[in-house]
């Protein structure tokens, strides 16, 4: 990695392009414990950007967020069966405090349900406790044993996990898709990537869960990737964990939950999806910097009037509320300094040179499409502000053109078989809903039904697998 630059063309290794990016724009580094990242700080900037909007969403309506321990005793997990059994193979353990060995096995969080639950059994008696949706921002463990893939596949992430509880199911339901929605909106509008919604099938969906509902896109090797998931559990953990209130008709019920969360894999796919051969390219609307400054001075004493319409253009800028780094160090040289910024996928890169001082105007570099154009001086906010839009808009038309001809839809096995092999992307194909097609089919193939859509599309022909009468037409890929 000793290498400044990208060594490797993203078409031609996905890989290793991948890593490189990562670990050369600064993003994130491997940690020196197995299986896990150190998020860096443009990483980190990214994820609060993602924070802050999500938090803005939800505090519109109602939630608010919490904090719940990082250990769960192995009991509380033990409560819901189906729910554990999900969980137990990727559980880390502590088993011993200081010198003292526990009387109970310690889970380092997973996903909180059951802790949170156990302390909503507490909380709710009557149905004006109700709603309850409490939201947090936290790191989750589960022991992964594959290899280690920097925002994509490590031991510990970032997350948030939303977790709320309804007096009917019609309210859970409706709560499951508005979060659904807002998910949708942070990804095609923020992030700039484009999403297939739909369910899960039985055997796809979360661990104790009624019904799973998902957000999945579509990566450059053609491969899935889920992006977010919203779930109604139903009454399954209100039961086990007794959680009831007595409703208006003076009876007693088990509430209705929903949980729901979006991780700091967003991140990774934002990295392959929007990426080129010279590093990250981020969508304005989260980047940490959205434009950077370089002036170029050719002779001493051009220096002081370039650097000083520099600083003047850097106040403008700031004072508008763009995000803007003056990048006035001596020590490298101009284009040094255009290849660094690129690798870190500043959106828009301002240069000021003597010319540019000399016309009254500056030269503006694009970093989605590398086309320049010269703004007059009084030009130059408007300008930027138009271009950041631009850019944002053109990064998603751009992904979502790789979506769509990234959906093919098949009648057959051999053309399913043979489309996954050549092109990859979503499959549309035929199902008789039977899990034991759906086993065989991942068994054989490594894919999955990524969603079933919400609106019913008719089949276009029998199961695919089988052969028998199709229910309905579904997503397969392959997946991360």
């Amino acid at each position: 990695m000793s290498d400044l630059g990208i060594t490797v063309k993203k078409s031609e290794d996905l890989s290793e392009w991948y890593t490189q990016v990562i670990l050369k724009s600064g993003l994130a580094d491997y940690a020196q414990v197995k299986g896990c990242m150190v998020f860096r700080e443009l990483s980190y900037a990214i994820w609060e950007k993602i924070q802050e909007i999500f938090n803005e969403k939800i505090k519109r309506t109602g939630h608010r967020n919490v904090y719940f321990p990082l250990f769960i005793p192995e009991s509380f997990l033990k409560k819901e069966a189906e729910h554990f059994a999900g969980f137990v193979p990727e559980v880390a353990w502590v088993t011993i405090g200081g010198d003292t060995p526990l009387e109970e096995r310690l889970a380092i969080r997973p996903t909180s349900e059951t802790i949170i639950y156990a302390t909503y059994a507490k909380w709710i008696r009557s149905w004006r406790d109700l709603p309850i949706k409490l939201n947090q921002w936290c790191s989750v463990v589960r022991w992964e044993t594959k290899a280690t893939k920097l925002f994509l596949r490590t031991r510990e992430f970032l997350w948030q996990e939303g977790h709320t509880a309804h007096a009917t199911k019609e309210e859970a339901d409706k709560e499951v898709m508005e979060i659904l929605n807002e998910y949708r909106d942070i990804m095609e509008n923020y992030l700039a990537i484009p999403v297939l919604v739909g369910r899960k099938s039985e055997s796809e969906k979360f661990a104790g869960a009624l019904y799973t509902t998902t957000l999945e896109a579509i990566m450059p090797d053609g491969k899935a990737l889920q992006m977010g998931t919203s779930h109604n559990l139903g009454q399954n953990f209100s039961k086990v964990f007794d959680i009831k209130f007595i409703g208006e008709d003076e009876k007693e019920h088990y509430v209705w939950q929903t949980s729901w969360g979006i991780s700091t894999r967003v991140i990774g796919a934002m990295v392959m999806v929007h990426g080129d051969d010279k590093g990250l390219v981020i969508p304005p609307k989260v980047a940490p910097i959205q434009a950077v400054i370089v002036p170029i001075p050719y002779k001493k004493a051009e220096t002081s009037a370039i650097l000083a319409k520099a600083k003047e253009i850097h106040e403008k800028l700031q004072k508008a509320g763009i995000p803007t780094v003056l990048d006035d160090r001596r020590e490298y040289t101009p284009g040094w300094k255009f290849n660094d910024w690129e690798l870190k996928g500043v959106p828009i890169r301002i240069e000021i040179g003597p010319k540019d001082v000399e016309h009254g105007q500056i030269t503006i570099a694009r970093r989605d499409t590398y086309e320049k154009m010269a703004v007059k001086d009084e030009e130059a906010l408007d300008a930027v502000k138009r271009l950041l839009d631009d850019i944002q808009r053109n990064l998603f038309n751009r992904a979502k053109k790789f979506l769509e001809e990234h959906i093919t839809t098949v009648k057959s096995y051999e053309e399913f078989k043979r489309v996954l092999q050549t092109k990859g992307g979503f499959i549309k194909a035929s199902w008789c809903g039977s899990q034991e097609c759906e086993r065989k089919i991942k068994e054989e193939t490594g894919a999955t039904i990524r969603l079933i859509p919400f609106e019913r599309e008719e089949p276009v022909s029998n199961c695919i697998y089988c052969g028998g009468e199709a229910k309905e037409l579904v997503y397969f890929a392959k997946s991360y």
